[in-house]
């Protein structure tokens, strides 16, 4: 099971102290997740993630509706695996 030390964060193009790291899992489903300046709970060195259908974001799923916001460590390794076991 792939968690938050899984994720290999790279610079982000809009922020220069932000990052963003994408992952995909053999279910087709995946995760991006982000912290910059204009993230929600980015400011505050937290994470946001969105998730994932075959590469694009994915808003009608049975984890969220939207993107979700102010995510710790464990919080983002929580949903990434609720992201794995999806159908």
């Amino acid at each position: 099971m792939k968690t938050f030390k899984d994720l290999e964060f790279k610079p982000h193009t809009a922020d220069k102290n932000g990052v963003v790291a994408a992952i995909e899992f053999e279910n087709g489903w995946g995760a991006s997740v982000v912290r910059f300046d204009g993230s929600y709970g980015g400011q505050s060195g937290l994470y946001e993630l969105a998730v994932l259908k075959d590469g694009y974001v994915d808003m009608n799923n049975d984890i969220t509706d939207d993107v979700m916001g102010w995510l710790d460590e464990s919080d983002v390794t929580k949903v990434l695996k609720q992201i794995q076991e999806l159908a």
